[in-house]
């Protein structure tokens, strides 16, 4: 069955890095465009970072734009999302997407910043 697995996520203190991963199973991950995208409580699910199928196009939310990187590795079947310059506003439950004619979405990961 399709399965995205988010990883990575964790407390880290403001300013610090951290790389969030997301293991796809069960369909055509090179054909599916990937997406992050983040939630807070009574927030409207905000979309971070987009990569293409084949990782030739990348485009982030101006909050996020030098200070994260959205990569894959289609070999791998895996998504990442390299976060560092962490703010407390950046605490979310981060969740990966794959999009094409069907969506799939992961069942998300908590990142918390605060010292």
């Amino acid at each position: 069955q399709v399965q995205l697995v988010e990883s990575g996520g964790g407390l880290v203190h403001p300013g610090g890095s951290l790389t969030l991963s997301c293991a796809a199973s069960g369909f055509r991950f090179d054909l599916y465009d990937m997406k992050w995208y983040r939630q807070t409580p009574g927030k409207e699910r905000e979309l971070v970072a987009y990569i293409s199928n084949a990782g030739t196009f990348t485009n982030y939310a101006d909050s996020v734009k030098g200070r994260f990187t959205i990569s894959r590795d289609n070999a791998k079947n895996t998504v990442y999302l390299q976060m560092s310059s962490l703010k407390p506003e950046d605490t979310a439950v981060y969740y990966c997407n794959a999009q094409r004619s069907t969506t799939y979405w992961g069942q998300g990961t908590q990142v918390t910043v605060s010292s």
